[in-house]
């Protein structure tokens, strides 16, 4: 197994000579395996550990487990601490992509600190299959298909090639000790339920079918690579800048499914998402002055062009909310409608979802990014707050302050933080007799 592991390497290049690599180790079997592998390949490393408390005593374990292996064999240890459930929460998210957001971003943060070069996880064949089928039930194209790279810009995965039970069986053969995750063997999340449940059942079909999984997952890869060259190609003949503006020429009212997916993927990098291509390619004719909004930029419909320009940060971008069951696009796929409280109305708590007093409103409501020096009244508080101290309250990065987006009444009164919090004064009391509700979809 050693001499495929340098082997794998050298083909990829995963890491060329001098550099110096990040082992993320979480003291699994896995990571071990990775960790000897490199130990007797010479390579240099340090050793990254994440404790997410997301297991008690364990995972208290798992950190000392990790620290008393790299001191036995004169690898430099570091070690973080996550409040991954409350991360979750807060931010909206499951605690398994919690989890993966917290780790990634502060492995980077380490990997800068030190100088590093790379970034060496222990993802192996059987993860890319799980990643396949869990990605195949969201509905992914090609470029969520094709699984894991053997290297992702800084991250590299030196044990992609290898089966689960090849690791465990030079685990067993080489002696190596880890920790053992109990969750593993819970069908409680997607990926164990996959792992525990339906590649058992994919074994069953035939002999070797998962060695067939893995060669399909090779070729996704290579075609997937060849697609991404030509359609890059495809864009840049389309395409045009005008300015600081792009166009997108639209010279039938209906597109054909090659210039669809064309359209979809000039505007995912821009931070639009499947939904909104969609209905942006069901307005192609019909609703010319159309806007649509991604977190960072705007495309308006025009005759015979899509017109594609980044919102500036002057916070003076504004698109107008209509009433009834319509769809607005502003960061995420909004939607909204009005109703009469009907007796047994409960509060929905969802930050995707603001309940509003419809009488207290004043419309024509407004989407617009914040300014400096906007104030609102928090829900549960009874004055005002400087909505840059909410977004300090929040933790908000750079990014998350530029991108949020703020729906107000006509008055200029800011009824939600979209996505975050809505105004004390609009919320739904006891004498509340209409209801507007706006919710983020996605």
């Amino acid at each position: 197994m050693l001499d495929q592991f340098k082997a794998y390497i050298n083909r990829y290049n995963l890491i060329a000579e001098g550099e110096n690599v990040i082992l993320a180790l979480s003291g699994g079997i896995d990571s071990m395996v990775l960790a000897d592998l490199l130990l007797k390949s010479k390579v240099e490393f340090v050793a990254a550990h994440c404790n997410f408390h997301l297991r008690g005593e364990e995972s208290d374990g798992d950190e000392k487990f990790v620290r008393e292996f790299a001191r036995k064999n004169g690898i430099q240890c570091f070690a973080k601490h996550f409040e991954t459930e409350k991360y979750a929460v807060k931010n909206g998210i499951s605690v398994e992509m919690a989890a993966r957001e917290l780790r990634y971003a502060w492995f980077e943060e380490l990997r800068q600190q030190l100088g590093y070069d790379k970034i060496a996880v222990a993802h192996h064949a059987d993860d890319q299959a799980e990643t396949f089928f869990i990605n195949l039930l969201r509905g992914a194209g090609l470029r969520g298909l094709k699984g894991m790279l053997p290297q992702n810009g800084v991250i590299i995965r030196p044990l992609l090639w290898a089966s689960r039970e090849q690791i465990r069986q030079y685990a067993v053969e080489n002696q190596i000790v880890w920790r053992e995750d109990h969750t593993n063997a819970e069908s409680v999340y997607l990926r164990n339920k996959i792992r525990n449940q339906l590649l058992p059942v994919f074994d069953e079909l035939q002999p070797e079918a998962r060695q067939g999984l893995y060669k399909s997952l090779e070729h996704l890869a290579s075609e997937n690579e060849l697609y991404r060259e030509l359609l890059n190609e495809k864009l840049a003949q389309i395409v045009v800048q005008e300015g600081e503006t792009q166009s997108f020429p639209t010279l039938n009212s209906r597109f054909s499914t090659l210039n669809f997916q064309l359209l979809f993927e000039w505007l995912r990098q821009f931070g639009f998402n499947a939904d909104q291509c969609r209905f942006i390619y069901e307005a192609i004719g019909t609703g010319i002055g159309n806007h649509y909004y991604s977190p960072t930029h705007r495309l308006v419909i025009g005759r015979n062009k899509l017109q594609l320009s980044e919102i500036k940060e002057d916070g003076n971008e504004e698109v107008q909310v209509g009433l009834g069951e319509k769809e607005l696009f502003s960061p995420l796929h909004l939607k909204f409608a009005q109703f009469v409280k009907f007796a047994d109305f409960t509060i929905d708590k969802s930050r995707k979802v603001a309940q509003l007093d419809f009488d207290k409103l004043k419309f024509p409501l407004t989407l617009r990014h914040w300014r400096h020096g906007d104030r609102f009244h928090p829900l549960g508080m009874k004055g005002s707050k400087l909505l840059s101290d909410f977004f300090v309250d929040q933790k908000f990065t750079e990014q998350q302050k530029s991108s949020v987006w703020l729906l107000t009444s006509s008055d200029g009164d800011i009824v939600w933080v979209v996505g975050w919090r809505i105004d004390d004064r609009f919320k739904v009391t006891n004498e509340t007799k209409n209801i507007f509700v706006c919710q983020l979809v996605g």
